[in-house]
């Protein structure tokens, strides 16, 4: 998954940033109003962390100018700001869920994988797809009773399959989930991350959709 991180403060930015690339999530940084409505133009993300205090342009107008767009990303507000009015005013232009400052990281995270869950229409905390259980939380895979071990780019790549089981994930939206803007990509190394799958699990049955991308059948 990509995360869009807004955040004009850099220790807590930089803290949130690798706490948050640790769940195997891809992260660009951002931090300022006016960088994250650019971002948002040139790039798809599954989930957005938003600091209501930022520079250039506040987060509320960079939220309502979201949704105005259609943008429907979910978004998590994260700020100093935690009265009644100003929670009601974020949820009111858009957000999806509110964390005040100071907070906790794994729950910032559970709250971010809460957030994808309803919007992938997973009720689940675990994904299974035949004798394969993927569960976001641990970062692990079982096999029946048998941990896989994966890296953490063939565990999202498996992540976005499964979600999209049956239904054809082009090569573009695979690649912007492992990658960010400060990566460096060969040329075929989605084929050999899944090629590590296959080999890793002989059960799953990722078919090559050509021209296209890859299905998880």
């Amino acid at each position: 998954m990509r995360v869009l991180l807004i955040e004009d403060d850099e220790i807590l930015g930089d803290g949130l940033k690798a706490g948050v690339e640790q769940t195997s999530w891809v992260v660009d940084w951002v931090r300022d109003g006016d960088a994250a409505q650019l971002a948002f133009e040139r790039e798809t993300y599954d989930l957005a962390v938003l600091d209501l205090g930022l520079p250039k342009r506040p987060g509320i107008e960079v939220l309502r100018w979201l949704r105005r767009r259609g943008n429907e990303v979910p978004v998590l507000i994260l700020t100093a700001t935690d009265g009644v009015e100003d929670r009601v005013t974020a949820l009111d232009a858009g957000a999806d869920d509110y964390v005040a400052k100071p907070f906790d990281l794994d729950e910032v995270c559970a709250r971010l994988r809460a957030l994808h869950r309803r919007a992938v229409g997973c009720t689940s905390p675990v994904i299974r797809h035949r004798d394969i259980e993927i569960d976001p939380a641990t970062r692990s895979i079982t096999v029946g009773k048998f941990l896989v071990p994966l890296s953490p780019k063939e565990f999202a790549i498996l992540q976005l399959l499964a979600e999209n089981a049956g239904k054809p994930v082009p090569r573009r939206r695979l690649m912007s989930s492992i990658y960010g803007w400060d990566d460096e990509i060969g040329s075929n190394v989605l084929e050999v991350h899944v090629h590590h799958l296959r080999k890793k699990l002989p059960s799953l049955t990722v078919k090559t959709v050509r021209g296209l991308g890859y299905r998880l059948d």
